[in-house]
């Protein structure tokens, strides 16, 4: 009974995990922050995230993903296990999971947009709206719970998951920008709005650049026929952390300081994301492509950096 079961939740774990749609950083670049995160962790502490993790609750289906990793060894079924769990909260947004998603699906942790509008060439931030988003709400309340003594291994699982989700989400210039404009006069959520394919595209095929910034590693680093997706993972965060190694951004960590990973962020939006050469309508240019990806695989590794060290010291001892 338990292993007609278990093939059943893993089953529904690995058809969710590849029907959910896309959003935020994509699946690789979660998995992405996740794998450097990793690297960041002692074995020790790789064996306290790991017994948390699967410590959490049934109805989240977190710890069943540890199952369908195997047979191999330890060290890789850990670091598959955990390189998917920052990708977590956006599989939860599946709707046919109906209960796990009205239990764990919370649209607004994803993001903490500054509302601004261009000016003249210049930034006029726009502050008499409600705070879009509570992303940097969540991170600080997460960091705590992980914290606490008192936090049971379940709700510290929870809370795991989604700091090391949005930890990444807050490293994506989109998650912190909301711009205005005549087009958009409340907003352009975070550039869902701004469309990158040809006027007139029917709304099922439309494009538009909070897109191709989630998914700017795989359009630019394709899977290889054959490559599995740990050592496709591998190769491309192995690849960033050598063009950003740990010691050249640890004076940049500010760990705790969450607010200010918001604000880093959000100053890529209107110089890198919203450059001159971005038009609505047309699909940016190689060279707007190669720019993208480069201030990504930047952002990517200092959000891996900056989750793993907030682990390791939170679950050293």
């Amino acid at each position: 009974m338990f292993r007609a079961r278990s093939i059943g939740i893993i089953f529904l774990l690995i058809s969710t995990a590849f029907s959910t749609p896309i959003w935020a950083w994509d699946d690789v670049g979660h998995k992405i922050t996740g794998y450097i995160a990793w690297q960041r962790l002692s074995p020790a502490t790789r064996d306290k995230v790991i017994k948390i993790l699967r410590s959490a609750p049934e109805d989240s289906h977190l710890g069943a993903f540890y199952i369908q990793y195997g047979p191999t060894t330890l060290a890789e079924k850990q670091l598959a296990y955990f390189i998917l769990v920052p990708y977590w909260a956006d599989i939860v947004r599946d709707q046919s999971v109906v209960e796990r998603n009205r239990k764990y699906h919370r649209s607004t942790w994803h993001y903490s947009d500054t509302f601004w509008r261009q000016v003249n060439g210049r930034v006029e931030y726009i502050t008499d709206k409600k705070p879009g988003g509570q992303g940097v709400v969540k991170l600080i309340e997460f960091d705590k719970a992980m914290r606490d003594p008192a936090v049971t291994y379940a709700d510290k699982a929870i809370a795991m998951a989604w700091f090391l989700h949005i930890g990444g989400d807050l490293h994506q210039p989109l998650h912190t920008s909301g711009r205005h404009t005549d087009l958009e006069p409340t907003g352009d959520l975070g550039g869902n709005l701004f469309l990158i394919s040809p006027e007139g595209t029917p709304p099922e095929d439309q494009l538009n650049l909070h897109w191709y910034w989630d998914s700017i590693v795989p359009r630019n680093i394709p899977y290889r026929e054959g490559m599995g997706e740990v050592p496709y993972i591998r190769t491309v965060a192995d690849s960033m952390m050598q063009r950003y190694p740990f010691d050249s951004l640890s004076g940049t960590l500010t760990l705790g300081k969450y607010d200010e990973w918001q604000k880093e962020t959000f100053s890529f939006a209107p110089t890198e994301v919203f450059r001159s050469d971005l038009k609505r309508f047309v699909t940016p240019s190689n060279e707007y492509l190669r720019n993208a990806y480069r201030v990504s695989e930047q952002r990517l590794a200092l959000a891996g950096y900056r989750m793993g060290e907030t682990l390791e010291q939170i679950f050293k001892n």
